[in-house]
């Protein structure tokens, strides 16, 4: 029988309880997926069901829980269920847990699984505004953007918030937030302390910190991405963000080493004022 000792003061359980304040919930949303054309990456047009997913996350006790998604693209049947318990969460260390952003990662991006991902979850209220990206593994061994989507779930047990709208720009967005004062938090695979999390302040936001690569867009919910449509060679990072609202904007950063190892999640948090 697997260990259920109580852990209450170790990372692992830190980041249980964070997933538990986060994710339950009863969430429904109708997810957007962009691909490939013969010219690279569309991000003019997604494909969508209009009848949406849900994905119920529920806990009977503090450590025992169960995901029930339904609507689900990839799984047989489109439904799936996971049992969640906490004494044997996240072993793997990809999945990684801040306060309000959450969500889990491929450790290796070095092609040699043939595919690698990434889900972002911000949340504000019960709002879960979800980017995912896709990567693939070419014939000379590059890896490839095959995928994003992007959904603004709802969480049904709540007073259902409207969808924020889509942005113009990304150089709206910027324009707007432009020397906002930040806070940072930084995540690493299998930290363990539960301080990890501890904000710094940091410079204001600068357009150059976010968008740095090819694929640059804007979704629904208020979510942005700039993202390397092929990985380079060396060190990179992927960079997801979401306008929660007119007072605040969430950078998340996943950062590689020179190998295509993880090295880090790095939380960005903006406001006008640095107390909001």
């Amino acid at each position: 029988m697997a260990r259920t000792t109580n852990r209450s003061h170790t990372g692992a359980d830190h980041q249980w309880d964070l997933m538990r304040a986060s994710f339950d919930g009863d969430w429904q949303g109708v997810t957007s997926w962009y691909g490939r054309d013969s010219t690279g990456m569309n991000l003019t047009r997604g494909d969508s069901d209009p009848a949406g997913s849900i994905y119920a996350i529920r806990f009977s006790d503090a450590n025992t829980g169960l995901w029930h998604g339904t609507g689900l693209r990839f799984a047989p049947g489109g439904e799936r269920r996971f049992p969640l318990f906490r004494h044997s969460y996240n072993l793997s260390n990809n999945c990684w847990h801040f306060p309000d952003t959450a969500g889990q990662s491929s450790l290796e991006m070095d092609g040699s699984a043939g595919r690698a991902g990434h889900e972002v979850n911000f949340f504000t209220g019960r709002s879960r505004s979800m980017l995912i990206a896709l990567y693939r593994r070419r014939e000379d061994q590059s890896m490839v953007l095959q995928s994003i989507a992007a959904t603004p779930f709802r969480c049904k047990r709540a007073l259902i918030d409207p969808v924020r709208p889509k942005p113009d720009s990304m150089h709206d967005v910027f324009q707007a937030i432009t020397g906002w004062p930040g806070i940072e938090q930084e995540l690493r695979p299998g930290q363990g302390s539960e301080n990890s999390t501890q904000g710094k302040s940091i410079s204001e936001f600068d357009a150059d910190s976010f968008q740095k690569y090819d694929i640059n867009s804007c979704f629904l919910d208020g979510l942005l991405c700039s993202l390397p449509e092929c990985l380079p060679e060396g060190a990179f990072d992927l960079n997801f963000g979401c306008l929660l609202n007119a007072n605040s904007f969430v950078h998340l950063i996943i950062g590689y080493d020179g190998s295509h190892q993880l090295v880090s999640w790095v939380e960005r948090r903006y406001q006008p004022t640095i107390d909001g």
